[in-house]
């Protein structure tokens, strides 16, 4: 069985196995984590899968009262601690952003750790900032930088599409997206179109990118003529999620959508199908045959003996002095004319 919880409203879900536990949607359930159990609440209850599914973390269970008195403890103190972290950085005048604040009082190596995670232009020398925070939060501190993608993360936020960022819901690893996913797409090269609430390009660039590789590879490009069942044309665009093409009719010179199985001859789509293969190689032996240079034949002492013309010597010596080229014109002369002697001798 899987179970699903989230730590904060509408945020990341992080998937357990309940073990012998069958919370509700709703209830607030430990969860084990580096730093020792965390309080959560329950998106989706225990249920099975199809699939196994196999190293996931297991539920510690129910959140006890208190349990549930520290953890409303500990989000008291992480807003303390960003209002008095926000305050000292002014102060010190640094170019440093509060994105987020951690209070870890469960490790067995510290009493009470405070992580503040922040994101500047560029390195900051922050070590009289540490001894401030260090001495008004009472506590050890610790500050970590993080780049843009994560300070959206960490945030969240409402992408373009209107829904919550993906990054702050379900990605777990940032991969690299280029502007080349975008051409293949044919999205306006505008940053302000094609990128997140990060600064960066979307993360969903490379969601349908493979789907567009596909199509491109197989459609006609535009401008191609091709052949429509409403007549000759020349396409004009492509519509990838309906994989249909869009073809300005020669005739009427109205547009009309069709299907790419349409517009594309049977030998392309042969041609573009993954069941083509190349020729098979050719035998060993066959090869060597096909390869070996192709020689004259040489005469038998039965063929000298029935042609005794070929064996003048003055035709020897004429031969010797003509080139190559004039021999190979010479042949089929000679042999018409030994083909027309063999005829003048059968009737005698």
């Amino acid at each position: 069985m899987v179970m699903a919880v989230s730590f904060e409203r509408y945020g990341r879900l992080y998937y357990l196995d309940p073990g012998p536990h069958r919370p509700r949607v709703g209830d607030k359930v430990l969860v084990p984590t580096d730093d020792g159990p965390e309080v959560a609440e329950c998106v989706w209850a225990p249920q099975y899968v199809t699939e196994e599914i196999g190293g996931l973390p297991l539920c510690d269970g129910i959140a006890t009262a208190d349990d549930l008195d520290r953890d409303e403890a500990n989000r008291v103190r992480r807003a303390d601690a960003r209002v008095i972290a926000k305050r000292l950085i002014r102060q010190h005048g640094l170019p440093m952003k509060v994105v987020g604040i951690d209070f870890v009082d469960r490790r067995p190596d510290v009493d009470q750790l405070v992580i503040v995670y922040f994101s500047a232009p560029h390195r900051v020398d922050f070590r009289e900032l540490v001894r401030d925070l260090a001495r008004g939060l009472r506590a050890r501190i610790e500050l970590r930088q993080v780049g843009a993608r994560d300070e959206a993360r960490l945030q969240g936020g409402i992408g373009p599409c209107g829904r919550d960022l993906c990054c702050a819901t379900f990605l777990k690893d940032f991969e690299p997206v280029s502007v080349r996913m975008a051409k293949d797409q044919d999205l306006p090269l505008n940053p302000l179109k094609i990128s997140g609430a990060c600064g960066r390009l979307m993360c969903c660039l490379k969601y349908e990118h493979p789907l567009y590789q596909e199509f491109n590879a197989k459609a006609p490009s535009v401008g191609t003529p091709v052949e429509t069942p409403a007549g000759d044309g020349v396409v004009v665009g492509h519509n990838v999620p309906s994989d249909t093409v869009v073809v300005r009719l020669a005739a009427s010179g109205r547009r009309c959508a069709c299907s790419r199985a349409d517009v594309c001859s049977p030998r392309q789509q042969y041609e573009a199908s993954s069941t083509t293969t190349p020729d098979a190689p050719l035998p060993e032996d066959l090869a060597e045959v096909q390869d070996a240079p192709k020689t004259a034949p040489t005469p038998s002492p039965e063929t000298m003996a029935e042609h005794p013309a070929a064996e003048d010597p003055a035709a020897e010596d004429t031969a010797a002095e003509e080139t190559t080229e004039q021999r190979r014109r010479r042949k089929p002369r000679r042999r018409r004319r030994l083909h027309h002697e063999d005829e003048g001798d059968a009737p005698q």
